[in-house]
């Protein structure tokens, strides 16, 4: 299972990666601590990798250029992705935090699950029982 997760991570990474105009590495140690505690992977102009920890619930997001793609790598959270954001407000350009969302379609997340949230969609790590750990890829458009 490891290998097929690290195969999939490998995949998701290479592919925005041929697009770069330079090579990032990560050793093991950094990338490590990064899916296990957060932290950045790489970056370039048209995307982002990293991991990512929560131990509760967020706001809901929308972002209107970043796809999110997340490979969940440990714990368990339900999350609300589309229908309607409630009380957003801008937090920066391209950006928008709110409180709630109307309608939508509710998913729980576990390990070995993947979930793609488009640019413009509403999503919201609605609750997180306990933590949650994931492989986050952010694909920007221009």
């Amino acid at each position: 299972m490891k290998l097929f997760t690290l195969t999939l991570a490998t995949l998701a990474t290479v592919a925005l990666l041929f697009a770069a105009s330079e090579v990032t590495y990560v050793d093991h140690e950094k990338a490590s601590v990064a899916l296990t505690k957060g932290g950045a992977l790489a970056k370039g102009d048209d995307f982002t990798v990293s991991g990512a920890r929560r131990n509760g619930p967020g706001q809901v997001e929308v972002h209107e250029k970043e796809t999110d793609i997340f490979y969940i790598l440990d714990g368990e959270a339900t999350f609300v992705t589309g229908g309607t954001m409630v009380g957003g407000k801008m937090s920066k350009a391209g950006q928008w935090l709110g409180t709630d969302i109307q309608g939508g379609e509710t998913h729980h997340l576990k390990k070995g699950d993947v979930i793609t949230i488009p640019a413009g969609t509403p999503h919201w790590f609605k609750e997180v029982p306990a933590s949650i750990n994931y492989y986050m890829v952010k694909v920007l458009k221009p």
